[in-house]
């Protein structure tokens, strides 16, 4: 199968606050009030949260379907840890990213356990944002 290429493209509205768009979709990207924000919107690292959570949902469907495994709900909490050292001073001694984080599925399934873990592998093997996450990925920025 060849790649697929996906895009996103925006303007800065102002310090915080951004505005892009993904195919027809408007996403909003604002900082709360502690960041210099006006709490307008989710801020990046909150997406990026908010894109696990939305990946793991369309794989775990998938896998379960593959496995014969029935859903009947399922929910995703998910937390990171992030010390905004290096973001707000350019403290070399911190990450700028995620340290940490938490994923916990809350499953309602007649499935038993040995299968649900069959199922939670496959998940975490196949999810596209886990794999980003948890691996390096070469990234590319310049100026126009």
């Amino acid at each position: 199968m060849s790649n697929l290429t996906f895009s996103h493209i925006g303007q800065s509205i102002s310090e915080t606050k951004f505005v892009g768009e993904s195919r027809k979709f408007q996403i909003t990207i604002d900082e709360p009030p502690d960041l210099g924000g006006k709490d307008e919107a989710a801020n990046p690292v909150e997406y990026t949260l908010a894109s696990l959570a939305g990946c793991l949902n369309v794989v775990a469907h998938l896998i379960a379907k593959e496995l014969g495994i029935e859903l009947k709900s399922l929910k995703i909490n998910i937390e990171g840890d992030l010390n905004p050292s290096k973001l707000l001073s350019g403290d070399n001694s911190a990450r700028a990213g995620f340290s940490d984080i938490r994923v916990n599925l809350d499953v309602d399934s007649d499935a038993d356990q040995q299968l649900l873990d069959k199922w939670l592998q496959i998940v975490r093997d196949r999810c596209p944002v886990t794999d980003n996450l948890a691996n390096p990925t070469n990234v590319e920025i310049h100026v126009w």
